[in-house]
């Protein structure tokens, strides 16, 4: 698993949709089909190899170590502070806003 910190900016502004509470991958993607999101702003990315995002996507639930508690929220502009997980060898991504818990307390997929 790879971490990086995310200090560039991005002139397009994502949006993309939080789901509170999504228990998995699948219940997630059901719930994301053609509503619009929020705006985010991403703080720092995770790299998965796809057994470990497998996993990591089977259970949002799960408390995971590299979710600090200073990370989620919003920030100045009210746009969400959120966490990118990727999987290295398909590129899905998963947008994470813990809120300030140790787990993905708020999910959205993140698309092109």
């Amino acid at each position: 698993m790879k971490h990086e910190e995310n200090t560039a900016s991005t002139p397009k502004k994502p949006r993309a949709l939080f789901g509170r509470k999504v228990t998995d991958l699948d219940a997630l993607e059901e719930m994301t089909n053609s509503i619009r999101g929020s705006l985010y702003e991403v703080t720092k990315e995770i790299w998965m190899d796809n057994e470990e995002f497998k996993s990591f996507a089977q259970d949002f639930f799960e408390y995971q170590p590299w979710i600090e508690k200073s990370d989620g929220g919003s920030n100045e502009k009210g746009e969400i502070r959120c966490i990118r997980v990727i999987n290295t060898e398909t590129g899905q991504r998963v947008l994470v806003n813990s809120e300030g818990y140790g787990y993905c307390r708020y999910v959205a997929i993140e698309e092109d």
